[in-house]
């Protein structure tokens, strides 16, 4: 085993020992669900950092590394963009929460469309967990050796096994905790990365990486329309982002939410500045990998830790929200027992895909063209619709994921050309159709 391989496990192995030894243990189901401790909820800075942390995940800079790498910052900016769901998404809660009087997603889907939109609703967000956990850990993987390698296999089920270790003795708690520790290293980390791509040993300046897009449809643009598209509908599919929604109170979730939209954007265009570099040094293949390796062992040692970092704080709040879903929202088993045995479930479930050889990109960019359904949902949810509009709704916007899946969109129906144009453009018309189609039902009563 090499120096770095030794590095890298040490890595793993120290960090999730700290976490473990530090996380706080909880005794009842609200320190475990709800993160409650001596009757105070989450203050603003720390909802923030668990916020940002929780969406800077390790497939996600790796996107925008590697989108920087092939568009420049406009890349970047174009990745980013997704993080417009902080903001619509903390607009939304706020005001369900204040005027609509409810405590969670699943009590407004509920008291408005029924348990079968509960049960429907409840299915997609499962999914959405389900692909948070083998698209992050196949990351990690990718560190440590070739897909199919022993090394990559192994490292992903020890970097697993070890946060599920301390996500199982303190739950939600556990993780809010452990977001705020993992959200200062992670900037730390990046400073350090970005003071060696400025330095006098390389030839980048601000003023190149302000220059190294052309902002064009056909070098970006689309990405990023697409992504501003589904922010009005991605968020509400995300369980990690919505349980953060009703942790505290709605001045002060209000407020993390619009910071965390702003930091995170922020944080993923300056992390897309390593594949910038590493376009202008002709590099090819994973751009953060490559970059790594072009400034020696120390960088390359510091961008393992922020995907180790970035890939806990995503996984330990998947296993938390999964075991919110069943226990809490679904009303399955709201007991410590059942809360952790649901977690180990979700992580030998969520594994099982790292050994099919899926793609990481696809985790993001399907399924929030799956989902898109819910945008007049969530965006109208003050306005009177009977049930069949809610369904009506998200089954139109998985049809347009499929078309999208299957490459079955008509092609006279794209304005634009290059990648991601018909993503941007099945978003586009799907979600005109999703909210002509909810609001249709309505129109007809009366």
């Amino acid at each position: 085993m090499t120096e770095v391989k030794i590095w890298q496990w040490g890595l793993i192995l120290a960090s999730s020992l700290v976490l473990f030894l530090i996380s706080p243990l909880a005794k009842n189901t609200n320190q475990f669900f709800k993160a409650v401790h001596h009757k105070k909820s989450p203050n603003t800075f720390m909802l923030m950092g668990s916020l940002v942390i929780s969406w800077i995940f390790a497939k996600s800079i790796t996107n925008a590394a590697n989108l920087g790498l092939d568009y420049g910052i406009v890349g970047g900016v174009a990745y980013a963009g997704y993080y417009l769901s902080f903001a619509i998404a903390g607009v939304v809660i706020y005001n369900m929460r204040l005027k609509g009087q409810y405590t969670s997603i699943h009590h407004f889907l509920s008291s408005k469309f029924g348990k079968t939109a509960v049960s429907v609703f409840s299915m997609l967000i499962a999914i959405r967990l389900f692909n948070e956990v083998w698209s992050n850990t196949m990351v990690i993987g990718s560190y440590f050796g070739d897909i199919g390698s022993s090394a990559y296999y192994g490292s992903i089920l020890v970097f697993t096994i070890l946060t599920l270790a301390y996500v199982l003795k303190g739950g939600m708690s556990s993780s809010i905790f452990t977001d705020v520790i993992q959200m200062g290293l992670f900037s730390v980390l990046l400073m350090v990365i970005l003071f060696a791509i400025f330095g006098k040993e390389t030839s980048l300046t601000v003023h190149e990486v302000a220059n190294s897009g052309v902002w064009s449809f056909e070098m970006g643009l689309n990405l990023l329309f697409a992504a501003l598209l589904q922010s009005f509908s991605y968020p509400f599919h995300d369980p990690v982002l919505t349980d953060r929604g009703f942790l505290s109170s709605p001045k002060i979730t209000l407020n993390s939410f619009l910071w965390a939209s702003l930091i995170g954007a922020i944080c993923i265009v300056l992390f897309s500045i390593i594949g910038v570099y590493a376009q202008s040094q002709g590099m090819q293949g994973q751009a953060a990998v490559e970059v790594g390796k072009a400034f020696g062992v120390l960088i390359l040692l510091v961008i393992n830790f922020i995907m180790i970092t970035s890939a806990a704080s995503t996984l330990d709040s998947t296993f938390s929200s999964f075991s919110k879903l069943l226990a809490i929202d679904l009303g399955l088993g709201n007991s410590l027992k059942f809360g952790r045995w649901s977690m180990v479930f979700i992580a030998v479930l969520g594994t099982i895909p790292v050994f099919l050889n899926a793609e990481i990109l696809s985790a993001t960019t399907i399924s929030g063209t799956m989902v898109i359904g819910l945008t007049p949902i969530f965006l109208f949810w003050k306005e009177k619709a009977p049930k069949i509009s809610f369904h009506l709704s998200v089954f139109s916007g998985i049809l347009f994921g499929f078309l999208l899946v299957f490459n079955s969109f008509p092609k006279s129906l794209i304005y634009t050309t290059g990648k991601y144009a018909d993503l941007l453009w099945v978003n586009v018309w799907g979600i005109g159709c999703c909210i002509l189609v909810y609001f249709i039902p309505t129109w007809i009563k009366r």
